[in-house]
């Protein structure tokens, strides 16, 4: 099985947020994690010419194409449990009018959800679930 990236702001509490909610909705253990600080980001998405130190997305490497804000989000939920996958039928929304809400968070999302001082570090049980 090959196994999605989802890349997080490593800092960003709302980020570290969304990584949990996924890890417990990921019964097929499709998702593996790693930070946009990391080496990893930058040996997987480098040659995609994506600035990380710019970055204010998630991004999703998916089948060995990237995808960042809200189309990240939607193809993420495509794989959880329960009722999330039906969030994937709001891509029929336009992508600039879906990226306009995704950035008004992303831009707030320091201000709200707070920051760490360093990333995240996965429990035990977690860690073959970071790159």
């Amino acid at each position: 099985m090959q196994h999605s990236i989802l890349f997080f702001d490593g800092v960003c509490n709302l980020c570290t947020g969304s990584v949990k909610f996924v890890i417990q909705r990921d019964q097929k253990d499709q998702f593996r994690f790693a930070a946009l600080q990391s080496d990893v980001a930058q040996q997987y998405l480098g040659p995609f010419g994506l600035s990380l130190s710019e970055l204010s997305s998630i991004i999703l490497f998916e089948n060995g194409k990237v995808y960042q804000r809200s189309t990240a989000a939607l193809r993420i939920t495509r794989h959880l449990s329960g009722a999330w996958p039906l969030l994937y039928g709001l891509m029929i929304i336009p992508a600039f009018i879906r990226d306009f809400v995704y950035n008004q968070i992303a831009k707030r999302r320091y201000a709200i959800w707070g920051r760490e001082e360093s990333c995240m570090v996965p429990t035990a049980e977690l860690k073959a679930k970071f790159l």
